[in-house]
């Protein structure tokens, strides 16, 4: 199993074999993101997957799951996906599921009958970053998908078999814009209904342009308490039904973890507890990307 430069994976991959099948990210100009800056996107030879596969299959033969990496391996042809799927379904005769990194449009140019061979083959989940339900906001960081693509994006995938883990980022809107930016992403949550959500919260990396625009004055962070009215003003205006959302990330301040359906009043309740004691809260030297 051969690895190049940087690679991620979502926290409930801890435990999947991880399978480079691109290098970077087909898009990588959002502003806030440092992860493939040194990268240039490229397919992976397939031979060179293919290989690794077989090599996987001797090690460790009991692999149940397996995430497909880089950034939007998604982003691939159809017939490139499939033919690593089938490739994996041989050589673990235990595995349950795959999962994958996407971008808007990556499913809404593969047509429903290849998302539904997708799903046959195992792929089971496709995580997402939605960032934001505003619009000016996706186009101030530079983000590909509007959130009118990414509601379109979770609909299809979920409605082809497949399941959608999404990601809000608090605090990209800035100061300026929270307010706005909680309640459009909860309402762009609730059209999506996705199975998992997830809300990081932002942190400002040096080498990136928002760093850039941050030291230029021109953005400016929510401050702790910021964060907190964003997450509790975003998860108020979220409607979703058999969603597990999660904010246990090291970036959060707050973690917290349940059913929104039925949990949301509780974790709300949290968010306003933490809101008065703040010495509650992860301090800035734990938090990380």
């Amino acid at each position: 199993m051969r690895y190049k430069g940087v690679v991620i994976r979502p926290p409930s991959e801890a435990g999947s074999y991880i399978l480079q099948v691109t290098y970077g990210c087909s898009h990588n100009t959002c502003t806030f993101c440092p992860t493939y800056k040194g990268t240039r996107f490229s397919r992976r030879d397939m031979e060179e997957i293919l290989e690794d596969i077989e090599k996987a299959s001797r090690v460790i033969p009991d692999t149940e799951r397996v995430f497909l990496a880089d950034g939007n391996a998604m982003c691939l042809p159809a017939a490139d996906i499939v033919t690593i799927l089938k490739s994996l379904s041989n050589a673990f005769g235990r595995l349950e599921r795959v999962g994958i990194y996407a971008n808007g449009r990556d499913i809404l140019e593969k047509s429903d009958e290849e998302l539904e061979e997708f799903r046959r083959l195992r792929l089971g989940i496709v995580y997402m970053g939605l960032e934001s339900g505003d619009d000016e906001v996706l186009r101030k960081v530079r983000k590909r998908d509007s959130s009118g693509e990414m509601i379109e994006a979770v609909s299809r995938a979920r409605e082809n078999g497949m399941e959608a883990s999404v990601i809000v980022l608090l605090g990209l809107a800035g100061e300026e814009g929270s307010q706005r930016h909680a309640i459009l992403s909860g309402k762009a949550v609730s059209s999506m209904n996705p199975d998992y959500l997830s809300a990081l919260t932002l942190m400002v990396v040096p080498g990136t342009r928002l760093f850039e625009e941050q030291q230029a004055g021109s953005f400016r962070l929510p401050t702790q308490r910021g964060m907190l009215d964003e997450l509790f003003l975003f998860l108020g205006n979220c409607h979703v039904d058999n969603c597990v959302f999660r904010s246990n990330h090291a970036s959060n301040y707050l973690p917290l973890k349940g059913m929104l359906s039925r949990d949301r009043k509780t974790m709300l309740e949290s968010i306003d507890m933490a809101i008065q004691r703040p010495e509650i809260l992860r301090p800035e030297t734990l938090r990380g990307l």
